[in-house]
């Protein structure tokens, strides 16, 4: 499949005679951040509220208005999201990393990858622009795709994912 015509024009792959199967993918990514950042936002001390869960909502969110973001995304029916956030201790002194890690699932004719993925891009950003005033060198990545099931393509699983 393309997303390109026979002429070379950009144009939504045609997905009408695909069968309908139950499709998951699950990304990640993560943003690194100051130690005295990341325990402000635990002992709640932020003054734009609950960092992590804004950004929650805001991911789930942005995986429904995926088609809407990407110019020749599908637009899919989401049947569940789910956004967990997760600390990974570095070396003493370090920035402090905190990890989004996104599922989505649906039953459609074509797969949830782009969702799953702009859900954890704009967690990540939500949690960039509420603590931004405190820290300015916050860095977000990668994202990617960490697996994905259903579909012609069948299964797959980032090696030394989850």
């Amino acid at each position: 499949m393309s997303h390109f015509d026979s002429d070379g024009q950009a144009h939504m792959v045609d997905v009408s005679t695909k069968a309908v199967t139950s499709r998951t993918a699950v990304a990640s990514g993560e943003i690194s951040m100051s130690p005295s950042t990341k325990s402000s936002m635990m002992a709640g001390e932020n003054r734009k509220g609950d960092v992590l869960g804004v950004a929650r909502l805001a991911a789930i969110s942005a995986s429904k208005w995926t088609s809407h973001l990407i110019p020749l995304c599908h637009a899919i029916a989401i049947e569940a999201v789910a956004v967990d956030f997760q600390w990974v201790d570095g070396p003493q002194d370090s920035s402090a990393r905190l990890v989004c890690q996104v599922k989505v699932t649906t039953s459609a004719k074509t797969g949830v990858e782009m969702e799953a993925m702009t859900a954890v891009s704009v967690g990540l950003l939500t949690v960039y622009d509420m603590i931004k005033s405190v820290d300015r060198a916050v860095e977000i990545g990668p994202i990617r795709l960490e697996q994905k099931s259903g579909g012609k393509s069948g299964e797959f699983s980032r090696s030394g994912s989850l």
